[in-house]
């Protein structure tokens, strides 16, 4: 199986991690949510997939292009 990085598309503040590791999930599905400039970003899966591993955790300062999710696909 294949890994699959999931980037922030925005610079922030991880406000709420949405999934776990082990979800199996489909690409569009949110996985967390970035607060920016008093905005709710989501980052979505880029693939369908099981998530592996998290870069990242809530309250966590993130920038653009970050690495914040690993899903093998």
């Amino acid at each position: 199986m294949a890994r699959e990085d999931v980037e922030s598309e925005v610079t922030g503040t991880v406000w709420k991690i949405e999934t776990k590791i082990g979800d199996a999930v489909s690409e569009g599905d949110v996985l967390m949510i970035i607060e920016s400039m008093k905005m709710e970003i989501p980052v979505l899966a880029t693939e369908d997939g099981s998530i592996v591993e998290f870069a990242v955790e809530e309250g966590e300062a993130v920038s653009e292009g970050q690495v914040v999710v690993v899903l093998e696909t």
